[in-house]
């Protein structure tokens, strides 16, 4: 197949191949949390080893992120898609045969970790941001947000509905046979690398896009106050989202809560997600990206402080569900397209990947820690208020970053 074929494909096409590749991706992944009991109890393992190895999943998705973007970025979208899709199936296979705290590791962490880094935001938003015309490309990240959110409203039910009825082994398989789609999606976007379709220069209000080595392009993100004050916004984020997304519906079958109820949760906050991703891209077209981040950091923390004061229910849950749903991942096309503001979209997917980066170091502790403290103390409530105090810091951070293009200002023009 040559890449750099004359034949365009459509925006629109890139778009909705995408964005449903996230749909897939974004869904399996969300669906982890409910493999954490029936795989521990029936391999024997205490919690913190399927918690290490999904924070192992999220830290091999990080580190790998800005190389796999620069891969992307260098070789086109399509193919660096197709080897994640892959990756990610193979992954998912060898994860419903696993014996052993060291194969789980392999599979659940680093083979699916490294093929979620070829199929989900970083590689998906590069490819969108370079379709789409610049004042566009807010709104078409968040629209893709949004359609990837509906994996995580749909295979929630699925996953369970699929553990109940075949096992947990049996449920990863059929999940595998799902990321197999991944590969279907990604082959009509190979097309897109065309000569005639290069991303056009961006406007003055945008960042100059240079030719810039790969290190030098890393060097100059590293350097950057904004850039670094958002990434630690991000690593917060990780740390949240898969704290909750692993152990809370353990955390609430502990309380007495059933496990219909947590898988009910997670397909909530995927439902709602969908909301929060498409205002977060209109929004974020209107008002100063890092604003909406500070707010969106600032309600978590007040959100997660009722959920924890409040008397646990059913409908408890489900509210903190939604509302965390709206909280969600709209900070990912926000984050995304500061980044694009500063530094333009030649290589947006590797810096996309850089700053997301931070978010999986983030998920990795969170993740982690969630089941080391809890096999130490026997609760989530340290981790939970670890989660409240992060926030702030989170929402204090972004406040002051300025949506400039950082060859325009400079890193030191940047507020500290």
């Amino acid at each position: 197949m040559n890449l750099n074929s004359t034949k365009a494909v459509s925006p629109l096409t890139v778009l909705w191949c995408g964005a449903f590749i996230m749909t897939i991706s974004l869904g399996i992944r969300h669906s982890f949390g409910l493999f954490l009991q029936p795989m521990s109890l029936s391999n024997e393992w205490g919690r913190e080893v399927f918690a290490f190895s999904i924070a192992m999943q999220n830290l091999v998705w990080g580190l790998a992120q800005p190389f796999v973007g620069r891969m992307a970025d260098r070789l086109g979208s399509a193919i660096t898609m197709l080897l994640g899709g892959a990756l990610y199936a193979l992954g998912l296979f060898l994860m419903a045969t696993v014996e052993s705290p060291g194969l789980l590791t392999f599979s659940a962490g680093i083979l699916i970790g490294l093929g979620l880094s070829g199929t989900t935001f970083p590689v998906v938003f590069g490819a969108v941001s370079r379709a789409m015309p610049p004042e566009k490309r807010s709104m078409a990240m968040g629209i893709s947000m949004a359609l990837g959110s509906l994996g995580q409203f749909a295979f929630l039910p699925g996953g369970l509905f699929l553990i109940n009825q075949l096992g947990w082994s049996s449920a990863l398989t059929v999940l595998a046979c799902f990321a197999l789609l991944i590969l279907l999606l990604a082959w009509p976007l190979f097309e897109r690398k065309s000569k005639s379709t290069q991303a056009a220069p961006e406007p003055s209000a945008t960042a100059p896009e240079k030719e810039q080595g790969m290190w030098a392009s890393l060097a100059q993100a590293m350097r950057h106050k904004a850039f670094l004050m958002l990434s630690l916004g991000y690593f917060v984020c990780g740390f949240q989202i898969l704290f909750i997304s692993v152990h809370l519906p353990s955390y609430l079958q502990d309380s007495g809560i059933p496990a219909s109820a947590g898988s009910t949760a997670l397909a909530l906050i995927g439902l709602f997600n969908i909301l929060g991703s498409y205002l977060a891209g209109l929004w974020g077209g209107r008002i100063r990206k890092p604003m909406l981040l500070s707010g969106i950091y600032g309600l978590r923390g007040l959100l997660i402080v009722a959920f924890v004061l409040a008397p646990l229910s059913t409908w408890s849950v489900y509210l903190f569900a939604a509302g965390m749903g709206v909280l969600w991942l709209s900070t990912v096309p926000l984050t995304t397209g500061t980044v694009s503001a500063m530094f333009g979209v030649k290589n947006l997917s590797m810096l996309g990947g850089l700053v997301f980066m931070f978010h999986q170091i983030g998920a990795f502790v969170g993740g982690w820690l969630g089941g080391l403290l809890f096999d130490a103390t026997g609760s989530y409530q340290v981790v939970w208020w670890i989660c409240v105090a992060l926030s702030v810091i989170a929402a204090a951070v972004n406040w002051p970053i300025q949506e400039k293009s950082a060859e325009a200002n400079g890193p030191a023009s940047q507020p500290a």
